[in-house]
């Protein structure tokens, strides 16, 4: 498929323009956040010990790894942790780092014993040349981050079955369009507090905007596949895959081809998909539509709403024994949906676009892993249709897929979590309970 750039950018950013002339500008996602955008800021506090403890940085990939509060932690001398392909050379060491290996000890550097939390995988070109530096506090255009399991939930003496299992499985969180790392990181940390291993993998909108068969978006997903690769080289490592909305459930159909075609054994070191927000699948230019829309507008976006007071500009629908208020779009957003949707309707039929969609969607509808499958959804989505989701879910059924299914019923697309903690994670709880951790019932 050839370049989309000029394509898309054109027609898209006009209409992005004629909606946003109307609406603030949401600074939140533009200005740094004390919170959560700039996930390196605790480096503030120890950047001039890292200054005098590192003379070199040799990394495979760039990378920032965030300071943990580990440095009074006696027994880390028997801790085995799995970290990405990144080679520390460290001064008075008694023993030499392996670069690729996937586990080694804590110990055998006090520098890594502050750097154990969390790794940041980025973008960029390797580094020309080494010289002394310090960690940078922040990185703008991260890929995909790795996640480390909080260090109470590591079991020392590895006497748990249960603790065992969840530090071999590494949890697979895929972004919806327009998100970023720090929107995933409620997630992540909900795992990581259950002693899994998380990536946290996110698309740039530019990325999308600008797809072309072979392109960056697609040597972004090689990254990562091979990334998982190399972890599976280790026999009894296994993945999950969180999805979120299209964006991501579209990733992960990439990265099940890349899968098949370079080791289809990997298909089978899958142990669960959960699937939120999603899915459609076909080709719809009014899903399209909805989803650029609320990516470009975001919180200004009907589809972040959800009223629970009837205006007579609302509609109606009985969902159950309930009624769910729909609030309808402001005429710009309906504007913006209107032309996108019609240039949906073009860009999705183009031979090569369609094809290369096609062939994503065949696979998961009828290639999908033998993994069981958790889909979380709600009526009130107005980016991905109920009805849609369901039909899809009983196709995975008859297929012999061991299916579970929540409907949220108000919840606004990819906002169950925030909406509901309590019912989403145990949906989360449950799956991995009754599918991954089948260990942990008899330990």
């Amino acid at each position: 498929m050839g370049s989309l750039s000029g394509l898309i950018q054109r027609p898209v950013i006009a209409a992005a323009a004629a909606a946003l002339a109307s609406v603030s500008v949401d600074f939140s996602d533009k200005l740094p956040s004390t919170r959560s955008s700039d996930t390196c800021s605790s480096l503030e506090h120890s950047s001039s010990l890292l200054s005098d403890s590192v003379q070199d940085l040799n990394f495979s990939w760039d990378s920032c790894i965030l300071v943990s509060k580990l440095a009074n932690s006696s027994f880390l001398t028997r801790i085995r942790v799995p970290v990405p392909n990144v080679s520390f050379p460290v001064p008075d060491l008694s023993q030499t780092f392996v670069p690729n290996a996937l586990g080694f000890s804590v110990a055998s550097s006090p520098f890594l014993v502050n750097l154990y939390r969390s790794a940041e995988l980025a973008k960029g070109p390797k580094p020309s040349a080494f010289k002394t530096t310090t960690i940078p506090t922040s990185s703008p255009d991260i890929l995909y981050r790795w996640h480390l399991p909080e260090l109470s939930t590591i079991d020392v003496s590895r006497s748990s079955d249960c603790s065992s299992e969840k530090s071999r499985t590494v949890v697979v969180l895929l972004g919806w369009l327009g998100s970023k790392q720090k929107h995933l990181k409620k997630y992540a940390e909900w795992y990581t507090s259950r002693g899994f291993h998380v990536i946290t993998f996110t698309f740039p909108m530019a990325e999308i905007l600008s797809y072309q068969v072979g392109g960056k978006a697609e040597q972004d997903i090689d990254l990562l596949v091979n990334h998982l690769a190399d972890w599976l080289e280790e026999d009894g490592k296994n993945l999950v895959f969180h999805t979120f909305s299209n964006t991501g459930w579209l990733t992960y159909g990439a990265i099940l081809e890349k899968f098949q075609n370079q080791d289809p054994s990997l298909m089978g070191r899958i142990r669960g998909c959960i699937v939120d927000s999603a899915p459609v699948a076909a080709p719809d230019p009014q899903v399209w539509a909805s989803g650029f829309s609320a990516a470009f507008l975001k919180k200004r976006s009907v589809s972040t709403k959800v009223h629970v007071s009837s205006k007579e500009s609302d509609m109606e629908v009985l969902v159950g024994s309930k009624t769910l208020v729909e609030p309808k779009p402001a005429i710009t957003e309906s504007a913006l949906l209107a032309v996108l949707e019609k240039f949906f309707d073009v860009i999705l039929n183009l031979p090569t676009v369609n094809r290369r969609l096609s062939d994503v969607l065949s696979l998961l509808s009828s290639g999908q892993p033998s993994c069981p499958q958790l889909y979380i959804y709600s009526s009130a989505d107005k980016v991905i249709p109920a009805g849609s989701v369901e039909s899809f879910i009983e196709k995975q059924r008859r297929a012999g897929h061991e299916v579970r299914a929540c409907n949220f019923v108000f919840t606004p697309h990819v906002d169950h979590f925030r909406n509901d903690p309590k019912l989403y994670t145990n949906q989360l709880s449950q799956f991995l309970d009754d599918y991954v951790l089948t260990c942990c019932k008899n330990s």
